[in-house]
C-alpha cells in the first residue's frame, strides 16, 4: 500500500453503532491512540460486529461516546457545565482502555479557569390548593426569587410591573412575586415569563425539585423549585 492509499484509508468515514447511536469518523481518530480498545478494534487485532446496514457495532452507553469520540478528536475533555454522569464516563473510558481520558477523568480540572465564578438564580412557587373544590383551586400563590445578581432582580423588577410586587429584604437580595386568589392558568403565564426571562440572560436551569405538604384540613401546599446557573467573570476589588 503506497502513502496515497494509506492517507485514503486513514481518512475514509467509519460509521459506528454504539448502543443504537450512529457515529461517524475517521479511521485515524479511531486509532488514535493505539494501544485502546478502539485503536486495537480497527487495527484487525480481534473480530468486530457489524448492525444490519453494515455498521460497526458497540454495545456500550450511546450517548457517553459522544464525549469518547470529542476526546479521541482532541485529545481535551469538554464537558458541559451540568455533567452529573462522571462515575458512568470513566467506566466508559476503562472499557475503551483511553489511559489519557481515564487520568483526566481521575484527576478532573476545575469546573472554571480561576477568573470564572457561578452565579446561580433561585426560582419558587409556592401554591396553595383547595382540596374540596372540583376541580381543584388555587387559593394563593407566591412566586420568589433569590439571587445575588443585582442587574437581573432590576430588570425583573423593571418588566414585570404588572403584578403585584412586594419586595423583600434587599440584603438577601430577593424578590417576591405574591398574587391572588388566581387560577392556574395566571400563575403558569407569570411563571413561564420569569423562566424565559431569566434564561435570556444567559442563565441555564441546573435542577428542579417539588414539596407537597398539607398545612389544615382544606388545604395542600406544593412548592416547586428551580435553579439557574450561568459562569461569570469575577471583577477585582
Amino acid at each position: 500500500m503506497d502513502n496515497g492509499d494509506w492517507g485514503h484509508r486513514m481518512t475514509t468515514p467509519v460509521t459506528l453503532n454504539v448502543g443504537g447511536h450512529l457515529y461517524t469518523t475517521s479511521l485515524s481518530t479511531l486509532q488514535r491512540y493505539p494501544d485502546s480498545m478502539l485503536g486495537a478494534m480497527f487495527r484487525g487485532d480481534f473480530p468486530t460486529a457489524r448492525d444490519s446496514h453494515g455498521n460497526y457495532f458497540i454495545d456500550r452507553d450511546g450517548t457517553l461516546f459522544r464525549y469518547i469520540l470529542n476526546f479521541l478528536r482532541t485529545s481535551e475533555l469538554t464537558l458541559p457545565v451540568d455533567f452529573t454522569e462522571t462515575d458512568l464516563l470513566r467506566k466508559e473510558a476503562d472499557f475503551y482502555q483511553i489511559e489519557p481520558l481515564i487520568q483526566c477523568l481521575n484527576d478532573p480540572k476545575p469546573l472554571y479557569p480561576p477568573d470564572i465564578f457561578e452565579q446561580v438564580v433561585e426560582l419558587s412557587s409556592t401554591r396553595k390548593l383547595s382540596k374540596y373544590s372540583n376541580p381543584v383551586a388555587v387559593i394563593i400563590t407566591q412566586l420568589t426569587i433569590t439571587t445575588k445578581v443585582h442587574a437581573l432582580l432590576e430588570g425583573i423588577s423593571n418588566n414585570f410591573t404588572k403584578w403585584n410586587k412586594h419586595m423583600m429584604d434587599t440584603r438577601d437580595c430577593q424578590v417576591s412575586f405574591t398574587f391572588g386568589p388566581c387560577d392556574y392558568h395566571q400563575e403558569v403565564s407569570l411563571r413561564v415569563h420569569l423562566m424565559d426571562y431569566i434564561m435570556k440572560q444567559g442563565f441555564t436551569i441546573r435542577n428542579t425539585r417539588v414539596h407537597h405538604m398539607s398545612e389544615r384540613a382544606n388545604e395542600n401546599t406544593v412548592e416547586h423549585h428551580w435553579t439557574f446557573c450561568r459562569p461569570a467573570h469575577k471583577v477585582e476589588d
